[in-house]
């Protein structure tokens, strides 16, 4: 198949999946479009973009097969929806969408169109996600009763020039984006191996008080005060699923951002920012280098010159001898990676699941459980913790 790809947003993350696509044997073009000229412009020519567009709306009218989200994490929901009533295939980068409403129109048009819908979560691909689906699938935990899914990732380690970069002069009314509305590294590194979905929630979330604009709802755009927040899931087998969204914290999040701890009945897995182990009622391994990642290239690379150091790390950690790169294209080996190794599989998880009309891992259903947690997880803090609902949409057609 001849696949187009439209990648929408040429910011700090677009040029790690735009070269992999354009590598990939099965894409034939890759496009491109931004709300900056100049930006739009510059990264057209870094990176070999010969068809631009000067607006989303101008993309969408032309013949591109699949459009890339790339944009303000606040901005996916709508996006998908324009681009899967324009007929085209969605890839988005998480969350799926921050209101539940728009969550299930692109679900209804997922099954309305038979086009495909699939969510980047990088936490799918994390060396520890396989490994304990794989840990899972022999039986070795027995039955899983408890888990945790953390994001800890503070403001200071490289989001406040991120925020910048992509947020202009002001910058400060999204930097207080609502931590429980970014929900997928966590919510999803536990979902992936545990294959269930959250049916209830309570969550508290901790106002800040830093006092320098950010997190402060007389400047918020989402009027939120919330900088960190910590949410309790009931799981639809009976199970329990917590999670932390932490913005200011005393944590290396350059070294790990995302944390998973797995508790069964016969075997447990827990990590630590450096360390990761493997326990049974016997003893405990260590398998830290089984699942550490190799670096993908150097951190110098002018794709992400315009990236905070703090943040390179996690735009260029690589392959761990846990995954399985035989099932790869070949065209992708030397390539950067990122997110422990996430980049390669997602960006060829979208390409296979068009051309070979399948449903991604990562579909629209699967994003939905994903993503529903947080945002309604988000509305339990802001009524002081009360126990919510979760709806859940099912899972994804056969």
């Amino acid at each position: 198949m001849s696949l187009s790809i439209g990648l929408v947003g040429a910011g700090q993350f677009a040029p790690s999946f735009l070269r992999l696509w354009q590598a990939h044997p099965d894409v034939t073009d890759v496009r491109l479009t931004d709300v900056l000229p100049d930006r739009l412009a510059a990264m057209a020519e870094q990176q070999g973009i010969s068809t631009t567009y000067q607006s989303f709306e101008e993309m969408l009218a032309s013949d591109v097969d699949a459009i890339a989200i790339f944009t303000q994490r606040w901005l996916h929901g709508e996006m998908a929806i324009q681009a899967l009533e324009a007929g085209k295939h969605v890839y988005s980068t998480v969350p799926m969408a921050i209101e539940a409403d728009q969550i299930a129109r692109i679900i209804e048009l997922v099954r309305e169109t038979g086009l495909t819908y699939m969510m980047g979560e990088t936490s799918f691909y994390y060396p520890s996600s396989v490994y304990c689906r794989e840990k899972l699938a022999k039986g070795e935990f027995g039955r899983v009763f408890y888990s945790e899914g953390d994001y800890v990732h503070d403001m200071d380690l490289g989001f406040y020039s991120a925020y910048q970069y992509s947020g202009g002069e002001k910058w400060k009314e999204v930097a207080s984006f609502p931590p429980m509305l970014y929900p997928t590294h966590a919510v999803g590194n536990v979902l992936s191996v545990t294959g269930q979905h959250a049916t209830h929630v309570s969550c508290i979330g901790v106002k800040d008080d830093r006092g320098d604009g950010v997190f402060d709802k007389e400047v918020s755009q989402f009027d939120n005060d919330f900088s960190n927040a910590t949410a309790l899931f009931k799981l639809a087998d009976g199970g329990v699923m917590r999670t932390n969204e932490m913005r200011r914290v005393g944590y290396p999040s350059h070294i790990r951002e995302s944390r998973l701890r797995v508790f069964g009945t016969e075997g447990s897995f827990e990590q630590l920012a450096e360390t990761s182990v493997w326990q049974t009622k016997e003893g405990v391994e260590d398998v830290t280098d089984l699942l550490k990642s190799a670096p993908s290239g150097s951190l110098d690379d002018e794709d992400i010159l315009h990236v905070d150091p703090a943040l390179r790390d996690a735009f260029l950690s690589g392959l761990a001898p846990v995954h399985d790169q035989s099932r790869l294209p070949a065209e992708f080996t030397g390539l950067h990676n990122g997110h422990d190794g996430s980049h390669h599989f997602l960006a060829d998880d979208f390409v296979r699941a068009v051309a070979d009309k399948t449903v991604p891992p990562v579909n629209a259903w699967v994003a939905a459980r994903y993503t529903l947690p947080g945002i309604i997880a988000h509305q339990s803090a802001l009524q002081g913790g009360v126990q919510l609902e979760i709806p859940d949409h099912g899972d994804a057609p056969a």
